[in-house]
């Protein structure tokens, strides 16, 4: 007999255990979920344990969502069925289950990354009635042999180290536009950005007057080095933004789930950017069920 529950603060350990049960044999390529690495999303994502549930049959974890809930809304950070367990309803008892909560505790938004590969998790947020609004493209750059590197355009201004608090001070690092309902992604908002700041580098591109342009960037060791927020306030063709990659060192950039509202796909393309791969941004309003 199949029974759900919402999990606690001290829960970490039977998330950690759902997630390698029921997430980990769809992905074999990825470490197992650790209670350090958890706690961490806990800190850079705002997962929160009262957003996450867990799906058994007797004892065991058979299913398992993963909510970070931030004031603007609630994100499926992770959801999964183990293979065994699968079209019997359970990933759809988790959704409505987490709606239903949203819709008296709130936030009522509610949000999902997917990646378009993925057709079933596809099928099932469409069937309980999320709606596509944006499609996020994933990026890769492969760095410039040392011998390119100084071939970069040159602009006025000056190259200079920021950080995140730099870019907040001169109120610099907003989402892109938020009056309009754009979004960067979940990993790369404001939140995760000020979350993450110990961990993040960055180059600015500045004249007498003001920052012309930002790269705010994080390693990621033999993976090559992430893109976190790439903006420039001058419309120079990308000359200034090529001059900030020019200085990174030589290796893969990834930029992952860009809106097409954070930079066109034009420029990316102009930058030296291809596309890798596509998530799917899925909404939903919370409501009982």
């Amino acid at each position: 007999m199949s029974s759900y529950r919402f999990c606690r603060t001290d829960d970490v350990s039977l998330l950690v255990d759902a997630l390698n049960r029921c997430w980990s044999p769809y992905f074999p390529d990825e470490p197992p979920m650790t209670p350090a690495v958890f706690k961490r999303s806990i800190r850079d994502l705002q997962v929160w344990c009262s957003s996450c549930m867990v799906a058994f049959s007797g004892p065991d974890p058979i299913g398992v969502l993963i909510g970070a809930k931030r004031p603007s809304g609630t994100l499926i950070h992770k959801i999964a069925v183990h293979p065994d367990h699968r079209r019997q309803g359970h990933g759809r008892h988790l959704l409505t289950s987490l709606s239903s909560k949203l819709a008296i505790l709130g936030p009522p938004r509610i949000v999902a990354e997917v990646p378009e590969s993925l057709a079933a998790s596809r099928g099932l947020f469409s069937e309980c009635g999320y709606v596509e609004e944006a499609v996020l493209m994933d990026n890769v750059l492969e760095g410039p042999a040392t011998s390119e590197r100084g071939s970069a355009a040159q602009v006025e201004g000056f190259v200079i180290p920021v950080t995140v608090d730099d870019l907040a001070a001169n109120g610099l690092l907003g989402e892109v536009d938020p009056n309009a309902g754009v979004e960067v992604c979940w990993e790369r908002s404001v939140a995760t950005l000020t979350a993450r700041k110990d961990d993040i580098a960055g180059l600015a591109v500045a004249s007498d007057e003001r920052i012309e342009a930002y790269l705010l960037y994080a390693k990621l060791g033999v993976e090559g080095t992430e893109i976190l927020s790439l903006r420039s306030f001058i419309d120079d063709g990308g000359a200034r933004l090529k001059q900030l990659l020019s200085r990174l060192v030589v290796g893969t950039f990834r930029f992952p789930k860009v809106h097409p509202a954070e930079i066109s796909e034009e420029l990316l393309e102009t930058l030296g950017f291809t596309p890798t791969g596509r998530h799917l941004l899925y909404a939903a309003t919370a409501r009982s069920q």
